[in-house]
């Protein structure tokens, strides 16, 4: 039986005109020794598996070709390129860095480089991983690097170029490769699919070109992969299957639910993804990715920015068709928020869940929304029973009468964008106000609130909670006062802390309560929020309560080299 050799083995380019998606660097790898502009020292960096060593090889190889061809490449027949080939060749040098580290192992190569070449006129070195070098090889390497004897060529590979020491990139020439474009994988795979005589659909290496993230080596690892699993016909369903990837009928589906405002379908949706084993967050940003798809399709000009397959891409175009662009925006901002809520949330389960109610509740929203002829945007759903009158003028029933909130106690009301006052002042002169007349006979009442819709004090709780784990580790002192001061929520929708001084009181509205009302507005989609802080008389208890300023000054006029200590280093008191 043969021996299996794999495809990233197997198809390693040998020549320049093999390499795939670098071809700025290989002109000018070819044109240098055209030329014979050869330097002593070269660093190659980049992402893995995008060519960094092969092309050192075969710049090495060519390097000492004796017959170099009219396009820059090397022969492969004379003795120097057969030996390189056939890995007995004294010329050329590869090394590894990751174990050949130390300060002896440099020593060792520093006395191995002063040995010319026996065959062709360079002695060439290869240091794959060269930032794996310890700080003291580097300084070892140094002078070498720097003034190497006329025959020796140094070339360092790297996926890390930030670890290596500024005096060493200094000595070298250095190329920056780039990740190989999906097109580039695709078109790579179909030759080598050909060559084996494997049958595939297009679709399926694109999953295959995605999922290795620019590296082609990644991408024949795939490849050979599920061509074991396929029995050598590669389907779309065979490349998911086997990589264990969402698919994208999944994300069409609950895009469907979302739109026809079915929370219960979507949540069926998003648990079946569970039961199959995927992670809530990769969903998410993968549901995050699928909308961006979907926005992109929107537009002629963009539709190129979509890296799937043909098949994928026309069933993106006919899906996005009916998606109005002011979902997807909204949409797109919500996922990217339980992104961000999901590492320290305590139930990201839950976290993802909410996502999925907010984003069905985005069509909801958008219907009652009503644009008068005055240009201006109001609640349908919103307006008082009565008939508004004109601003400043009574209302037809005399005097206004409070809302009653009995039955509504304890919930919190959204208040709306814009007042019913502030949309009669946006009609032209002349229009008459609509009539909108109570169906329970009831008395007119001129409060919009009342007929918003109800947030559960919870979660106007648990939404504070959440923010004080956000800065836990950030900010402690800021932790302890949200933990200090327990909120209440009351009957009108605000919400009261009691704090314990009045410096505390101060920082709270000057420095906490703009980002906390911000979270929560976004976390609860209350468009409005009052928050207001109090400080108990202690004084009248005899009692007084020394905040952490008053704690600092009193250690300062103990101790004045404390505040000669603050001064000097510029500290700021968190308080």
């Amino acid at each position: 039986m043969d021996t299996y050799i794999v495809s990233a083995r197997k198809y390693r380019p040998d020549s320049f005109s093999d390499v795939i998606g670098q071809h700025s660097i290989t002109t000018t790898l070819k044109n240098s020794i055209h030329n014979n502009h050869l330097g002593h020292a070269y660093l190659f960096s980049g992402p893995r598996g995008v060519g960094k060593t092969t092309c050192a090889r075969i710049f090495a190889k060519t390097i000492n070709c004796s017959r170099i061809t009219d396009s820059g490449e090397a022969c492969n027949s004379c003795e120097s390129c057969r030996s390189f080939n056939e890995n007995r060749s004294y010329s050329i040098h590869e090394l590894d860095a990751a174990s050949n580290n130390s300060v002896d192992d440099i020593r060792t190569l520093t006395e191995q480089v002063r040995i010319p070449p026996q065959i062709g006129s360079y002695s060439i070195y290869i240091i794959d991983e060269v930032h794996m070098l310890s700080q003291s090889a580097f300084n070892a390497f140094l002078k070498t690097l720097e003034e190497p004897p006329r025959h020796a060529i140094f070339i360092l590979a790297t996926t890390e170029k930030h670890k290596i020491l500024p005096t060493i990139l200094s000595r070298c020439q250095i190329f920056d490769f780039n990740r190989i474009k999906i097109e580039d994988i695709v078109e790579y795979l179909k030759q080598i699919a050909g060559q084996e005589k494997i049958s595939y659909e297009e679709d399926a290496l694109h999953v295959i070109a995605q999922k290795a993230d620019g590296a082609m080596r990644d991408a024949l690892s795939i490849f050979d992969q599920v061509v074991s699993f396929s029995g050598g016909d590669i389907t779309y369903r065979d490349v998911i299957t086997n990589l264990n990837i969402l698919d994208y009928e999944y994300y069409f589906r609950l895009t469907a639910a979302l739109l026809d405002r079915d929370i219960s379908n979507a949540l069926l949706i998003f648990d079946d993804i569970l039961a199959r084993g995927f992670d809530a967050r990769n969903f998410i940003n993968g549901f995050a990715a699928h909308l961006r798809d979907l926005m992109v399709c929107k537009d002629a000009e963009t539709v190129q920015l979509m890296e799937v397959g043909a098949g994928i891409r026309e069933k993106y175009l006919a899906g996005s068709a009916g998606i109005p662009l002011s979902f997807i925006y909204e949409a797109l901002e919500i996922c990217n928020q339980a992104d961000l809520q999901f590492r320290t949330s305590r139930n990201q389960r839950l976290t993802i869940e909410l996502a999925l109610v907010r984003l069905a509740n985005l069509q909801s929203d958008a219907k009652k929304k009503v644009v008068p002829s005055g240009g201006q945007e109001t609640q349908a759903d919103n307006l008082p029973s009565g008939k508004p009158e004109a601003p400043g003028e009574p209302l037809s029933s005399g005097k206004p009468q409070a809302a009653d909130i009995s039955n509504g106690a304890g919930r919190i009301i959204r208040k709306p964008s814009i007042s019913i006052k502030e949309s009669l002042r946006g009609r032209l002169p002349g229009q008459d106000t609509a009539d909108v007349t109570d169906p329970a006979g009831q008395n007119e009442v001129p409060s919009v609130e009342a007929c918003a819709v109800p947030v559960e004090p919870d979660q106007i709780l648990k939404a504070w909670d959440d923010y004080a784990a956000t800065i836990e580790k950030s900010r402690p002192r800021i932790f302890s006062t949200l933990k200090s001061g327990r909120p209440v929520v009351k009957a009108d929708g605000s919400v009261m802390v009691r704090l314990n001084t009045e410096a505390q009181r101060d920082n709270f509205v000057k420095n906490i309560k703009p980002r906390l009302v911000k979270f929560i507005q976004d976390t609860t989609g209350l468009s409005a929020l009052e928050i207001f802080a109090e400080v108990p008389d202690n004084e009248q208890n005899g009692k007084k309560i020394y905040t952490d300023q008053d704690k600092l000054d009193f250690l300062m006029q103990k101790n004045p080299e404390l505040g000669q200590f603050k001064s000097r280093f510029n500290l700021d008191f968190d308080h």
